[in-house]
């Protein structure tokens, strides 16, 4: 059985999240797409919380001694795969920036050449 406390803390966890992400996202420091996978995770842990049988089903069907560990592990994994996906998001735009940076380097290069710099 799922322990009453790790229900308690999903439920606590999950509004504690939804407000943060509310309230980043009213305050535009947060885009909307970033903010629906959190939503979405809170949903699946609020879901969790109330439904323990999920919990309970999926842990002995992968063979987890406690379902604790499986809701441990399923928000390691999750996690991680965020991390990861913002990982790549930024390597991409840290390449970008290079990319402007040198053209805005060769634009200012043909100016100064005009200039007779």
């Amino acid at each position: 059985m799922l322990p009453f406390y790790l229900r308690i803390m999903l439920v606590l966890g999950a509004l504690a999240a939804l407000a943060v992400v509310g309230r980043k996202v009213r305050r535009q420091k947060i885009l909307v797409e970033d903010a629906v996978f959190w939503v979405v995770l809170a949903a699946v842990f609020v879901v969790l919380a109330l439904f323990p049988d999920i919990a309970i089903v999926l842990s002995q069907a992968l063979g987890f001694m406690s379902p604790s560990n499986f809701v441990y592990l399923a928000i390691i994994v999750l996690l991680l795969w965020k991390v990861f996906t913002n990982s790549a998001e930024i390597s991409r735009l840290k390449a970008k920036v290079n990319e402007l940076a040198q053209e805005v380097a060769l634009a200012h290069g043909d100016t100064a050449e005009k200039d007779g710099r």
